[in-house]
This record gives C-alpha cells, structure tokens and sequence, in this order.
C-alpha cells in the first residue's frame, strides 16, 4: 500500500484538470505538494486555494524542455527533498487530421506526452531506487490503446507511454526495488481538454477521475482503465479482429466519429 500521509507528491500539470484535483485530494490526505504547471496564472491561483489546506510548493515548468526538466528538478529536490510519489499528469492534444499537423504539433505533443515523463522519472527515480521506496503514476489515456481519427499523434504519444510505464513497472519488480508503477488509462474527462467530443459513452468527471486514480496508488495498482468496460478492449481486439472491431467500437459505438466537432480548451 501506498500511503500519502507525511509523503511527498509531485504532480505536472498540476494547477488545473485533474491534476489539481488530485493535488487537493493528496493535501486532504495530509501529503506535501508540489505542482508543476506551465501556466503561472493558474499556479497563483491554485496557491491561493490550497493556502489553508496543506503544505503546497508550485514551479512554472515547461515540461517540453529537458533544460527546465533538469532545472527544476535540481531545484525541488534543494527546496523541497526527494520525491515519494510522483503523478505524470501534464499532457496536451492537438485534434486534427494526420497530413494537417506541422513538425511543431507532432515535436510538442510527443514531448509533452512522451518525453517529458521519461525525463522526469529519471530525475526521481535514482534515489527512489536508493531508498527502495515510491510510487510513479504515469497518466495515459484509452486512446494509447485504440485508435482514433484526428487523434493519430496523441495516440502515438500515450501507446508510447503505455508501453513505457508498464516496461519500468517490470523492471521494478526484477531490480526487487520495492517502487510501484501505475498506469492510467481514462475515457475523455470532462477538464476543458476536449471541448467539443461528441460521444455516446458519457464523458468522465473530473472528480470521479481524480478519486479513482487517487485510490489506484494507495491500492498499489498496476492499470486503471476508466469506464470499467474499457478493461475488455484487448481482449475485444482479439476477439473479433480488425474489422470486427472497427464495426463495433467504431460505427455501431461510433468512437471513430466522436473527434469530428474537437475544439480543445479556448484560449
């Protein structure tokens, strides 16, 4: 089990969406924070927020540039120590048509999705390993395991990531390090993210989400897939092959179609 009393969290993307909320659930559960986030504005406000609810730290990252990984995490681990449960939550999605993304869409989305929770791992995990003692949670997505239109570069970030997580999960337990891997693998929540998503299957609140993923890592576990129909893709995959499941997630769920009208945060 993982607990989060008298621990120290890290959370990317953490002044907004479910980071933030996983933040205050973390907070209520007498954990120190620290929030990475790249928008100041937003930081400011959380601090304000959570002022009366806990020991809270917060850096404006841009968790896209290695320099600033490397940066801020020499600087946490000054001001604050070493991290004991670290939440990969950050992420971005650019929702259109492969031929209409430019290098700068599929660099920055790989990056922010990809990358950037490998680089930061590796800041954290050393000492983890040294103590034989953390958590990583790494935030994925369904979309890293069935693809999707006008998603095929945010898929490709979280297939990346899955296949990431699960391989360090493995290795974890091979090196007897006693660190614990969870990765999560949500339905469109309903953050902002992904204004716009018309779907049959109703989209995740924000809270449920947070509560869920919260829980995950106290319970130690390996994959959370929201909602729990999501669990029998793989095995619906193989079951009724490609076309198959084109047929059935795609027209008769109509997955395929639920990107068409993506608008994303307004900014």
């Amino acid at each position: 089990m993982s607990e989060f009393n008298g621990k120290k969290v890290l959370i990317t993307g953490g002044a907004s969406g479910i980071g933030k909320t996983m933040g205050r659930l973390a907070l209520s559960r007498q954990a120190e924070l620290v929030i990475w986030d790249i928008d100041q504005v937003k930081i400011n406000a959380t601090i304000a927020e959570f002022s009366t609810k806990g020991n809270v730290s917060a850096y404006c990252v841009d968790v896209s540039s290695p320099e600033q990984v490397k940066i801020f995490a020499d600087k946490v681990k000054k001001e604050i120590g070493q991290i004991d449960i670290l939440i990969n939550n950050a992420g971005i999605v650019r929702g259109k048509f492969f031929n209409e993304h430019n290098h700068d869409d599929i660099t920055k989305t790989m990056f922010v999705n990809t990358l950037a929770p490998m680089y930061i791992t590796l800041e954290f995990l050393p000492e983890m390993i040294h103590r034989k003692s953390g958590h990583i949670c790494n935030i994925a997505s369904l979309a890293g395991l069935i693809s999707n239109p006008k998603m095929s570069v945010y898929a490709a970030s979280k297939w990346a990531v899955i296949g990431w997580s699960d391989s360090v999960r493995l290795e974890m337990k091979q090196l007897n390090t006693n660190i614990h891997v969870t990765t999560v693998n949500p339905y469109y929540i309903n953050t902002g993210m992904f204004d716009g998503v018309k779907s049959r299957i109703p989209l995740l609140k924000t809270e449920k989400v947070a509560h869920a993923i919260i829980r995950a890592i106290e319970k130690d576990k390996t994959f959370l897939s929201m909602p729990w129909s999501m669990r029998f893709i793989r095995l619906c995959q193989g079951l009724f092959g490609v076309r198959g499941f084109d047929a059935i997630v795609g027209n008769m769920v109509g997955v395929y179609k639920t990107m068409e009208h993506f608008s994303g945060h307004n900014k």
